[in-house]
């Protein structure tokens, strides 16, 4: 399903005859060879070592499902660039909730706290589904073009010559190969739901998919002109991802519009638990259940409570310590740190600035008279 060749890849476009030799994007790295790679042959018993090695990798990774494991079997160096997926969308869902009670935390070695609320089918759960599918498809797509997997390179249907709202253009460079990043994200993230077509399933997918299709809504055609003094006589174009904070700023506004919604009765699908809001589309998170307050402790539902956690005592909002703290109150803190101050911009070309000593208040939330986590035996 996700066989590629390798003589298919391109660093960049080769000039064509009576055409301007086309550049290459100077954002992709030139694909390598599976020869010229470390651990990666075609031949020989290195090859079969790396295939041992790789299925015992694959066999002591925690939590995956049969087909998960086959897919890591047959493409080890995936799991590598899976891993840079879960660290970009776990930045990112960090950075998203940051003003929130939950924040995307979890403490060391605690990360089946995380796991907690992705047991419940909140809004916080559908927002984990989708921003970790768009994770993976990003970081495998990037590794596409970078040329670090061996069964993807640059999206081979990019060749010869288009034409757009400014005209003729060749596609040249290398387009980031988006779709086989979906499929190969949807093979693999959406496994999991495969085994049980029950309603939660159902959930995850929808939220899975949308969270694939948010990567791809800003895949963006960028282009290098050619030409007398700059002008762009001929254009070389090529497809790449957006920032992955343009995917997680779009998904945070489709977790506030986020829809509950609850299983039609041929339990094949869903229907809005609400009469007054409108049907969700592919694009819409969905969710279930209502979300906990996150106010306390409370292992069950994975919150670490916003004990300790500053707020912003001049905001309104959700980091504002009325809401960020719950109403139990705040500590305040007088504390001093350097900062740079008096900037003078020096002709050509510098900035220099002083370092001032400034002394500002921190406001922490205070913790419940009962601080421990929550029992529920």
């Amino acid at each position: 399903r996700f066989a590629g060749s390798a003589g298919k890849r391109r660093p960049g476009a080769a000039a064509s005859a009576g055409a301007a030799p086309r550049a290459s994007a100077p954002r992709r790295a030139a694909f390598a060879p599976a020869a010229a790679r470390p651990g990666l042959r075609d031949t020989g018993t290195g090859y079969m070592g790396a295939v041992g090695s790789s299925r015992v990798m694959c066999d002591n990774v925690p939590g995956l499902v049969s087909r998960q494991r086959q897919l890591c079997r047959r493409h080890p160096e995936a799991m590598l660039s899976i891993g840079r997926g879960v660290a970009a969308w776990t930045a990112e869902c960090q950075h998203q909730f940051r003003q929130h009670r939950w924040n995307c935390n979890a403490p060391e070695r605690g990360h089946r706290l995380l796991g907690r609320v992705l047991l419940r089918s909140s809004r916080e759960s559908a927002f984990v589904h989708a921003i970790s599918s768009a994770g993976v498809v990003f970081a495998i797509t990037r590794a596409c073009s970078q040329g670090e997997l061996k069964s993807c390179s640059c999206d081979p249907r990019k060749k010869g010559s288009a034409k757009d709202s400014k005209g003729l253009f060749d596609w040249g460079g290398c387009s980031d190969n988006v779709d086989y990043g979906v499929r190969f994200a949807r093979a693999f993230v959406d496994a999991k739901e495969r085994k049980g077509k029950d309603a939660r399933a159902l959930m995850n997918l929808h939220n899975n998919r949308a969270g694939r299709k948010a990567v791809k809504r800003f895949l963006k055609q960028e282009c290098k002109c050619h030409g007398v003094s700059g002008s762009c006589t001929l254009r070389t174009c090529w497809l790449a991802m957006a920032d992955f904070r343009k995917t997680g700023d779009y998904l945070w506004k489709k977790y506030n519009g986020a829809i509950q919604v609850v299983m039609n009765q041929d339990g094949t699908g869903f229907t809005v638990a609400n009469k007054k809001f409108k049907k969700p589309t592919k694009n819409d998170l969905v969710y279930f259940e209502s979300s906990p307050d996150y106010c306390i402790r409370d292992r069950d539902v994975g919150s670490l409570g916003t004990a300790g956690r500053v707020c912003n005592q001049s905001s309104r909002g959700m980091d504002s310590c009325e809401v960020m703290c719950c109403g139990r109150g705040y500590d305040t803190s007088r504390v001093s740190r350097m900062t740079k101050c008096e900037c003078k911009f020096h002709w050509c070309c510098a900035v220099r600035c002083q370092d001032c000593l400034e002394v500002v208040d921190i406001h922490t939330c205070k913790a419940p008279k009962s601080a421990g986590w929550i029992s529920r035996t």
